[in-house]
């Protein structure tokens, strides 16, 4: 990714926090998100948790890893950034992971919904898998067409990012 920080008018003063783009920051965040979500429903489902209390569970899991990766990623960046900082820069790197965490949420949801009884928690793994694969696509596919790229290209990077979630569902089918 290419960071789009301004070099500093004088040597030696604070640089500006660095910003990615609005675009940029709902691709990357969205992607890890849903490629974590999915990592996670296959960890935690390994362990053969099919009861409503286990997918409770499950979903209190997922959200605490998802604000602990956005936290690492957050203070990676803020660290990586060899400069003099400002007194609330840190805080600042925090808040624009909030794409990773937003991308988590469809599959706490489900994980939750199965736990408070709305619908079966066997199974829930592959609903949760298909659930961020579209997630995956849709990010693929509405960043391409805001980078102006035609249908078929959107298209195709769409199934590029759908790939990273296939991965993730081949990786439990073998591993099982």
């Amino acid at each position: 990714m290419a960071d789009s920080t301004a070099a500093a008018a004088e040597p030696g003063a604070p640089r500006p926090h660095r910003q990615h783009g609005t675009r940029e920051a709902v691709l990357f965040g969205g992607v890890y998100g849903a490629v974590l979500a999915s990592s996670m429903v296959a960890a935690l489902s390994q362990y053969g948790r099919t009861s409503p209390a286990g997918r409770r569970y499950d979903a209190v899991w997922l959200l605490v890893t998802a604000f602990a990766s956005a936290l690492a990623h957050g203070y990676a960046h803020y660290i990586a950034e060899r400069s003099p900082h400002r007194r609330w820069d840190a805080l600042r790197a925090l808040r624009d992971e909030w794409p990773l965490v937003t991308a988590v949420l469809p599959t706490v949801f489900v994980l939750a919904g199965a736990g408070w009884g709305w619908w079966s928690a066997k199974g829930l793994e592959y609903p949760a898998f298909l659930l961020n694969i579209v997630i995956l696509f849709t990010l693929g596919l509405i960043t391409a067409r805001w980078s102006a790229r035609r249908w078929p290209t959107a298209i195709l990077m769409g199934l590029g990012d759908a790939l990273l979630g296939l991965i993730v569902v081949v990786a439990n089918a073998v591993i099982k």
